[in-house]
């Protein structure tokens, strides 16, 4: 029996709907295996990911769903005027995947540190920002965000999964593990696995502890983000990305255009990119271990609770 993976996954969609085109910048990580199947289907450009989005944009002119693979720091940063301009404006059903985003970039140093990409692809007016938490999550979103006729930034997460993810998936959607009363941990993407440890730390602690993995970014599960700021007292978001553009600029507004006061600790990077490395080391070298973020989140929730009102 094959095993699936976000490879086999492709390979059917592609081979059941001629529609699919699969494209890259010589980025086939994910997908040296469909070169040999797909024939004239599969066109790698080289590094040249400007070329890559505006071919990819004329086919999606001629009725072509092209799926476009690229590191995600040249893919949102290189091309972004592409993009832009040739998938966004003219709404495109483009798919873009970003390769090794975030922390998953590891080893490789700033230059291929993708932690500004979700604030550049949420400012273009509707393209679809998909975040998995993991590679379960990204086999259960996958199917809905190709056969969405909207523009689409994938930032590729295939880490192993911690948890059984909830099989429902519907654009714009978050999916909400636990509620608590006490603490909320919003988050999506890499750190989802360190998200799951944090919880579990603080619960054992003695808190009531919500869990939300947000999915997508854009179009954002607004009810998901303001019912747990009306429900909890203090309201963590996680990312392994810059506090601006990202997650945390994104709930400030909700809260914000919303007139909804919250006590709101944001982790994530403050203006500066992470020191290269093997991912375990990354993590604890910028202090994003479930242990470490279990550490930040109850000092902030002590320093709380000595002002906080008697009910």
């Amino acid at each position: 029996m094959q095993t699936t993976t976000y490879e086999n996954l492709l390979r059917e969609t592609v081979l059941m709907d001629d529609r699919f085109i699969v494209m890259t910048a010589e980025n086939r990580a994910s997908i040296r295996g469909l070169v040999a199947c797909l024939g004239d289907r599969f066109i790698d450009v080289g590094i040249a990911e400007q070329a890559l989005v505006g071919m990819a944009a004329g086919m999606a002119l001629r009725g072509r769903i092209p799926v476009v693979h690229a590191l995600a720091a040249f893919l949102t940063m290189r091309a972004f005027e592409f993009i832009r301009t040739d998938v966004g404006i003219s709404g495109l059903p483009v798919k873009l995947i970003g390769g090794v985003p975030g922390l998953l970039s590891t080893a490789n140093g700033p230059t291929h540190q993708a932690i500004e990409d979700v604030a550049l692809m949420r400012g273009i007016p509707g393209m679809h920002v998909f975040c998995p938490a993991d590679e379960q999550d990204l086999l259960i979103g996958l199917p809905h965000v190709l056969a969405n006729p909207a523009p689409v930034y994938l930032r590729f997460n295939d880490r192993p999964s911690v948890i059984r993810h909830d099989r429902s998936f519907a654009i714009g959607k978050a999916e909400i593990l636990s509620r608590g009363a006490d603490v909320t941990i919003v988050t999506y993407g890499t750190l989802f696995t360190e998200a799951c440890e944090a919880q579990s730390l603080l619960e054992t602690a003695g808190l009531s502890v919500g869990l939300i993995n947000l999915r997508m970014l854009n179009p954002v599960d607004k009810d998901a983000i303001l019912q747990a700021a009306t429900d909890t007292s203090l309201l963590v978001t996680l990312e392994d990305h810059f506090l601006i553009g990202g997650l945390f600029s994104i709930v400030s507004e909700l809260l914000i255009a919303h007139r909804l006061p919250a006590r709101f600790l944001p982790i994530g990077f403050d203006r500066k990119w992470f020191r290269p490395g093997p991912l375990p080391d990354v993590i604890e070298h910028e202090g994003l271990s479930g242990a470490q973020i279990k550490t930040k989140i109850l000092e902030e929730w002590e320093h709380y609770a000595e002002y906080r009102p008697v009910q």
